[in-house]
């Protein structure tokens, strides 16, 4: 059955009144600086809903990089504002927030990566794309948590692989290739935090429900999902299959746009550890409307690159994109 393509699209939701004039000063300022917002799935419902597309990280910069758009307002965290700006150097490629990073991106600093990496002077350094420029520089190849199993399956056997920044992921991707990889000790801290207790306290109030998960997450929760897949394949595997209610084990802002595709359907996010419903992305929304409107208005805050780690960088997601054709 083909699976029906969500990575990126326009969503339509009601407006709160409070919101309706901030809103309509964003519209205005969007058209005369000729810019596009991108949301990631993991923004808040409100910011999903003034977007121009939503979706995955480099499904959104891809995007943007074929409108004729001057400017982009990436409303995600800094690791994917910056892989807009490897894709579209011409474009003013903003942030809402520059504090807005990303735990795994920011522990896997490209000066500990390179000495890292030099221990392994005949690996094929393959890193996940939630991590630096700086770091992507430093690679072979980029994939993404859709394409990464299909990529590490197409590098010759007799090949050594290095897999940074994210461990949950790389040993997913172990079981799923057979295949050995040097890992960098990198995790999310979202996707750390799900507790298996109360995922399984949900599995019993909710019998019939199923478990789709993120492969960032931990094993042992991993080895409860009934399906595992990238935010963009969950949100798809959620339409395409006859079940009406799923536990989901990724950062809750993608039940938004699962409750606005299926509404009949129900969606249970899981509780960290700590017994608190706390899994949503502390920097992801860090981004608010009134910044996408202070950002549209000062042109600031923007990503800027040395164009010699913009080539560099840009070099393994072209092969990445080769690859995947």
């Amino acid at each position: 059955m083909r699976m029906t393509d969500v990575s990126a699209y326009k969503t339509v939701s009601p407006v709160p009144c409070d919101n309706k004039e901030l809103i309509k000063a964003i519209d205005k300022l969007k058209k005369e600086r000729n810019a596009i917002i991108l949301s990631h799935y993991y923004q808040d419902g409100e910011i999903q809903d003034i977007a121009d597309f939503v979706g995955d990280s480099l499904e959104l910069s891809r995007k943007a990089a074929k409108t004729n758009a001057d400017v982009i307002v990436f409303c995600g965290v800094h690791f994917m504002a910056e892989t807009a700006k490897i894709l579209s150097p011409d474009k003013v490629v903003l942030i809402p927030d520059i504090d807005a990073g990303c735990t795994l991106a920011d522990d896997c600093p490209s000066d500990e990566f390179s000495r890292f990496k030099s221990k392994y002077p005949d690996h094929f350094v393959v890193s996940y794309i939630n991590c630096t420029a700086k770091v992507k520089a430093q690679s072979d190849l980029i994939c993404t948590s859709s394409n990464a199993v299909e990529l590490i399956n197409k590098i010759p056997l007799d090949q050594p692989i290095l897999f940074a920044p994210d461990q949950n992921l790389g040993k997913w991707v172990e079981k799923k290739s057979k295949r050995q990889l040097i890992l960098w000790p990198g995790s999310c801290i979202v996707h750390e935090t799900f507790s298996e207790e109360a995922l399984l306290k949900l599995k019993i109030q909710y019998p019939k429900a199923k478990i789709i998960a993120h492969p960032e997450c931990q094993s042992n929760l991993l080895d409860l999902a009934d399906f595992i897949g990238s935010t963009s394949k969950l949100l798809n595997h959620a339409q395409e299959c006859e079940d009406d209610r799923f536990i989901v084990l990724t950062e809750p802002g993608i039940i938004h746009q699962m409750k606005i595709h299926m509404p009949s359907k129900h969606f249970h996010e899981v509780p960290g550890i700590d017994g608190c419903s706390c899994n949503a992305c502390p920097y992801m929304r860090l981004n608010t409307l009134e910044k996408v409107l202070e950002s549209l208005k000062t042109m600031k805050p923007e990503i800027e690159m040395e164009e010699d780690i913009r080539v560099k960088a840009l070099k393994p997601i072209k092969l990445m994109l080769d690859m995947s054709s």
